[in-house]
């Protein structure tokens, strides 16, 4: 664990420090996993190694497309430079293909495809689940403005495409992803940018001839070789870690 450094917050796949400048965060990615709203916990060896890369590697190419980030730069292999953003209190996730929940409340067959990609939104709180709500909740709270929520939907089907287009050029499925937003203020002015990670963890990711799971569902449901999963996503990529074995063979996962 770093030391030295003032701990700002720990969440339960990360845990943001004081950066070294005002205004900055350094962002350091665990290997604890957890699913179920934090009611089934484990530890994926070398998790937090892959998904500093990963997340650095799609924050970097979004960035490209003209998508405000609150990613600087990676550090090391567990650790990167961040903005210190205003995090928006909403989970926003987007689905392209039926799975999890929206199947569970439907009663739509896992894997179907969806009529077109659907947004939808969560409440952040572990306490009550993340309950979903609507655009009237989230203006009538004040989490968030009706001009703020314009701007996240358009970045959240602009990020959706990309990645879409990216995943499949590398025979991976986008079935859905969760994304969260925060407000940066610069020189008193506000602007809304993509904040947190894009991972195998806020990723459902599958393989396009096989439909197998290249995600944290593997996890969630003991189908085993998780740590395999995250590496495949990294090596389709093309950014494996400059790690030691140590750093990422597994699995060892603790109930």
């Amino acid at each position: 664990m770093p030391p030295r450094r003032r701990r700002i917050y720990e969440g339960k796949a990360k845990i943001l420090f004081e950066g070294p400048e005002p205004g900055t965060l350094i962002q350091y990615f665990k290997d604890d996993a957890t699913a179920f709203n934090n009611k089934k916990k484990g530890v994926i060896s070398g998790k937090g190694v892959l998904n500093n890369r990963i997340s650095e590697y799609l924050m970097v190419r979004l960035a490209d497309i003209g998508v405000p980030t609150h990613f600087m730069r990676r550090l090391n292999m567990r650790e990167q430079l961040v903005r210190e953003v205003e995090i928006i209190p909403i989970e926003v996730v987007v689905r392209n293909i039926a799975a999890g929940s929206i199947s569970e409340r439907l009663g739509i067959d896992e894997g179907t495809p969806l009529p077109r990609s659907i947004v939808e939104y969560y409440y952040k709180s572990d306490d009550l689940d993340d309950p979903m709500v609507s655009e009237e909740h989230i203006t009538a709270f004040g989490w968030a403005t009706p001009q703020d929520l314009d701007d996240i939907m358009a970045m959240a089907l602009r990020i959706n495409d990309f990645l879409n287009g990216l995943m499949l050029g590398v025979g991976i499925r986008l079935v859905d992803f969760k994304l969260e937003f925060g407000r940066l203020w610069e020189d008193e002015q506000m602007r809304i940018v993509l904040a947190d990670e894009i991972t195998p963890d806020s990723c459902r990711l599958w393989d396009v001839e096989t439909n197998e799971k290249l995600d944290k569902d593997r996890f969630r449901r003991d189908m085993g070789k998780v740590e395999e999963a995250y590496q495949e996503v990294a090596r389709r990529l093309g950014i494996l870690p400059e790690a030691g074995p140590q750093d990422i063979k597994g699995p060892k996962l603790v109930q």
